[in-house]
């Protein structure tokens, strides 16, 4: 087992990490910003170390700082978290180079499917249905790419090879736009991505968001731990989230839960990892994969008994998984709600000191969060505060669970969106389940 872990983190996820940590026996040193020493999990590792000021371009971006923290403090290894640097090829690079264990996937994996070109194409490899689309990179044939878009149909949508969280994409009506969008979009991309390159997809539009959990070992033993659905989104953004996905066709849910175990033992996968799918009309299209823990990945646990970051530091470790495909007992439905300091009508950040605090409880209630009476949420990072989780045998019950924690839930001196959640938690759309990844924006514009 691995002696010590920098958990190269903040927030509730940092905590989370700790937490397991030290189940498993492991000493752990937290990194921080300046603006971050009061965290909870600052105050409970073992060590801390500031790597440097408020901005986190300074800090918890700031590879050399991170690993010298690990040279300091005899770590063994690095668990990156989610956000941050944690799909960042060159950090896991770093870090392995350094001598210290990158709890993650290879460098050289996080590049191919950090890659949408890529990743595609070796989805494509290991039979996982994709969106029909350009198969590749497009060129300066504007020719062919009228004749692709063409044949695909429209409407049609350019994405960015390196893009993500909803940026470098636009979609396209008809042929008179497609070049204009093209080259747009490919500015764009090398701005923001510093990689210009674009691919061309078919544009579905009304699907929904599911993804499914993977864990591989070093053994080469890959098991898979159901999917999610993640369609209430704002802005590309996750809301809420919920496993196991409502409305799924059984057979067609095996067929991509066992495609996807195969493409890990394709790719030489190690650690956690989510492939992420739209589902549209019964049938799934890969368009991602998240090479390391995700926000959502407590809804899993909740339904397999499997503690998913545990399993992290376990792989990490040159240990093989604690349990077998054949082991994975899928059971009830879990949901969670992402709880931000933000004003629930105008969506605003809402940092601030939390005069007071009481985390909700009840059978089947789980809370992941930093908060505590008197901490003060600084204004530099992400706005996501609390993870409340309802577990129950069936989805009416997690759903009436969730309402219960909701309205026991108490955050003063700042602004929350609970609100929005308890809205949407009692929508009779929602309620029938399978809503689609447009469904929460337009509910929100017909609101206005």
């Amino acid at each position: 087992m691995l002696e010590k872990v920098v958990i190269a983190n903040r927030g509730e996820i940092a905590l989370r990490i700790l937490r397991a940590c030290k189940e498993l026996g492991i000493k752990t040193v937290a990194v921080h910003s300046q603006a971050d020493a009061q965290l909870m999990h600052v105050h409970l590792a073992d060590e801390s170390v500031c790597i440097g000021p408020n901005n986190s371009t300074d800090s918890y971006l700031h590879i050399p700082a991170i690993i010298s923290a690990a040279e300091v403090t005899n770590a063994s290894a690095i668990h990156p978290g989610y956000g941050f640097l944690s799909e960042n090829a060159n950090f896991a690079e770093q870090v392995e180079r350094s001598g210290f264990v990158f709890i993650g996937p290879s460098a050289n994996v996080i590049r191919v499917m950090g890659d949408k070109v890529a990743a595609i194409e070796a989805m494509r490899k290991a039979g996982v249905p994709t969106v029909p689309g350009s198969n590749g990179e497009l060129t300066e044939d504007h020719a062919r790419n009228k004749k692709i878009a063409q044949e695909i149909g429209y409407p049609v949508i350019i994405k960015a090879a390196g893009g993500g969280g909803g940026r470098g994409m636009r979609v396209v009506h008809n042929s008179e736009d497609l070049i204009e969008s093209i080259e747009l979009t490919k500015a764009e991309a090398l701005a923001a991505f510093n990689n210009g390159s674009v691919y061309l997809e078919k544009y579905l539009q009304n699907p929904r968001h599911v993804e499914v959990q993977v864990l591989a070992d070093i053994t080469g033993n890959a098991i898979c731990l159901g999917d999610r659905d993640c369609s209430l989104q704002r802005r590309h953004q996750k809301v809420i989230e919920e496993a196991p996905a409502p409305l799924i066709n059984e057979e067609k849910r095996q067929q991509i839960l066992d495609s996807c175990i195969q493409a890990c033992m394709n790719l030489g996968y190690l650690g956690a990892g989510t492939f992420e799918f739209l589902y549209e009309d019964g049938e799934f299209y890969f368009i991602e994969m998240n090479t390391r823990v995700q926000v959502e990945h407590p809804v899993t646990e909740m339904i397999s008994g499997v503690d998913i970051v545990k399993e992290q530091l376990r792989i990490a470790s040159g240990l093989p998984l604690e349990i077998k495909q054949s082991e994975v007992a899928l059971q009830g439905c879990s949901i969670e709600c992402r709880i931000n300091a933000e004003d629930p009508d105008t969506f605003m950040p809402s940092p601030g000191t939390i005069t007071q605090f009481h985390a909700p409880g009840g059978n089947g209630i789980r809370v992941d969060t930093h908060l505590y009476s008197g901490y003060s949420i600084p204004p530099y990072y992400d706005s996501l505060i609390a993870k409340i989780i309802s577990f129950a045998p069936d989805r009416a019950t997690a759903i009436s669970r969730m309402l219960n924690a909701l309205d026991e839930t108490v955050i003063e001196g700042i602004k929350t969106n609970i609100p929005l959640h308890q809205k949407l938690l009692r929508d009779p759309n929602f309620a029938k389940g399978g809503v689609s990844i447009h469904y929460l924006e337009n509910l929100l514009k017909s609101s206005e």
